[in-house]
């Protein structure tokens, strides 16, 4: 057997850049990597080492860029991901937070964080924690419940079965999320001698499992005895790339579709079947098809609380569910009856058996939905604050088929899934954890997914304070989209909530928190130092010129405007399940825990 003498980091980067899609392009795009003591001399020699095969990008965050890399699996479709390594201690447990927001959507992301000495010569070196009653527990054990694969590098040789079972699960659809390969930082400078045949090109192709036949007999059957279906189409109908079998499918047989978060976009937004997005902010044609089913059939949806209002949505007495999911633990929640299978061969199946069967045309509920949107987006008549709803009524308005918006935490998230009307592919939303923080770099990665895309991230004020070093990524990459910041001076969504559940307006906007000084952050100039080409506007006109100008730059383009914090969209939506105090010495927190309890009686949690 001939062998090739590497160290460990050497032979792992060397291993990565040779793993390929069944289109010819390498699985891991790149890595991206901030050095310190835990990796800078072991990986980022072997990354230097393969940097033509396998870029490397520096970012300013390690939680940021490892958003970045999860923006750019998902806009990929799970067909392609990326790595991030970090130092040890702060380094990697700033990626913890990252590691979750892949858990929660099921996207691929390698971790490759540096870790203690295996050796443990040194103990305890910089940054390193000592557990009194454990000691192989480094900070690295944070990533175990976020990971679905964890592994210790603390031997040259383990990368030879780590590496391989790490792939199987980033290209596994129904296991698929985050991996987290500790790296112990003395076995990343050790030497092995590697087969090299470990180094051969690999192809890994992505999985259709097909449905069982039992399964997709009672699905059948389901269906064809139902009266009113609907179809819940959620992020695994983009996953698979089922879009086109989906309009297909709908079109063939007259069923409804409704959008979850994940899924919005499937469908273009005037597709005749598409009745809107669903639940908690979800459009009044989508809930009232939902409200009235007999049988709701998920579609690579995880059935999350937004989407079924707490599972207070779906009110027919005699509805059952069919979950189509490509994971078993998806497709058997809440007693439904579960079909295993990759969305698109599922619905060729389905469609095949059903034959020319069609159900009966619904009242047109989407003219009455897009009436009620188009009042909240139009353009202000007063001088007062604009509300985010006529905010996005301007992106809107200067949008084209290219335009891809996307956002993930605040106000935006619920704002865009119930009025923005998106053509296929062009909506990206993180509502699986809903983290602050990821919109900029989300957009970095989205644009180095979609280069050609009109990329649009909508954020507030709060969430870019949370995050936004990687402008300063962007612009040193010469990778242009555009930055909206909606300034409402504070966190406007959850101080909605608040006050809706009876609280008093508390530590959410900056002037009802504790302060000396008045806040005053100058985003504009903010956004500049970074590089950024950055302008405030005052009115929407001056935002949809901003906007028309903003396109096709070559660096991030930061437009801000302010926001009055108050306003929502009330027509559609449903209940959305918030404890609220049981006891309070307040009057409305009492009056909304009477209101909490009678829509609590409208839980159904199994079939």
């Amino acid at each position: 057997m001939k062998t090739i003498r590497l160290t460990a980091a050497q032979a792992m980067m060397r291993w990565l850049s040779v793993q390929m899609t069944d289109e010819g392009e390498r699985f891991i795009e790149g890595v991206w990597a901030i050095f310190g003591h835990g990796n800078v001399a072991g990986i980022g020699e072997a990354l230097h080492g393969v940097r033509d095969s396998l870029p490397t990008w520096r970012g300013h965050n390690e939680q940021t860029m490892a958003h970045a890399a999860i923006a750019f699996a998902k806009a990929k479709k799970r067909r392609r991901a990326m790595a991030v390594t970090t130092s040890i201690g702060p380094g990697a447990l700033n990626v913890v937070t990252a590691a979750g927001v892949a858990f929660a959507n099921r996207l691929p992301l390698l971790i490759i964080p540096g870790d203690v000495f295996a050796n443990r010569a040194p103990d305890p070196v910089l940054q390193q924690l000592e557990d009194f009653n454990d000691g192989t527990v480094s900070v690295n054990d944070c990533f175990r419940p976020v990971s679905r694969y964890f592994d210790r590098i603390s031997r040259p040789e383990h990368i030879l079965t780590a590496l391989p079972r790490a792939f199987r699960v980033l290209t596994d659809p129904a296991d698929c999320g985050p991996v987290c390969l500790a790296f112990c930082q003395d076995v990343q400078a050790e030497a092995f001698d590697y087969p090299e045949a470990f180094f051969t090109p690999k192809v890994w192709k992505i999985r259709r499992p097909e449905p069982d036949a039992d399964e997709l007999a009672e699905a059948i059957a389901a269906i064809k005895s139902a009266k009113n279906p609907v179809i819940v189409a959620g992020g695994g109908v983009i996953y698979s790339g089922a879009e086109a079998d989906l309009a297909a499918f709908a079109s063939a047989h007259n069923i409804p579709v409704v959008e979850t978060q994940a899924g919005k976009s499937s469908l273009d937004h005037d597709h005749a079947l598409n009745f809107g997005p669903v639940g908690v902010t979800g459009a009044a044609s989508a809930n009232t098809v939902c409200e009235n089913a007999d049988l709701v059939i998920g579609l690579g949806t995880r059935f999350q609380d937004f989407t079924t209002a707490s599972w207070t949505l779906f009110k027919n007495p005699t509805r059952q569910i069919l979950s189509i999911n490509v994971a078993a633990y998806d497709s058997y929640k809440h007693g439904a009856i579960n079909l295993t299978s990759d969305a698109k061969v599922a619905l060729q199946a389905i469609g095949k058996s059903l034959g020319n069967q069609k159900w009966p045309s619904i009242l047109s509920l989407q003219a009455d939905w897009a009436a009620a949107t188009a009042a909240v987006k139009a353009a202000p008549t007063s001088n007062a604050l604009p509300s985010d709803m006529q905010v996005i009524g301007a992106v809107q308005r200067t949008a084209t088929k290219a335009s891809v918006v996307m956002s993930a935490a605040g106000t935006m998230p619920g704002e865009l899934h119930k009025i923005w009307d998106a053509p296929a592919g062009g909506y990206h939303m993180e509502y699986g954890f809903s983290c602050m923080g990821y919109e900029i770099a989300g957009a970095l990665g989205i644009k180095m997914a979609r280069p050609d895309a009109d990329v649009i991230c909508m954020l507030g004020d709060g969430s870019y304070m949370m995050a936004n070093s990687e402008l300063a990524t962007a612009v040193m990459m010469g990778i242009g989209f555009t930055v909206l910041i909606t300034d409402n001076r504070g966190y406007g969504c959850i101080n909605r909530l608040q006050k809706a559940t009876g609280g008093a307006g508390f530590n959410n906007l900056l002037d009802q928190s504790h302060h000396v000084n008045p806040s005053h952050i100058d985003f504009t100039a903010h956004a500049a130092a970074m590089g950024a080409h950055a302008v405030k506007v005052s009115t929407i006109a001056e935002l949809e010129a901003a906007l028309t100008a903003a396109k096709g730059a070559k660096i991030p383009q930061v437009i801000v405007i302010d926001t009055d914090p108050w306003p929502g969209t009330d027509a559609g939506g449903s209940w959305w399940d918030v404890g609220v105090p049981a006891v309070s010495a307040r009057a409305e927190v009492n009056q909304a825990r009477v209101s909490y309890e009678e829509k609590q009686k409208d839980q159904r949690l199994v079939d």
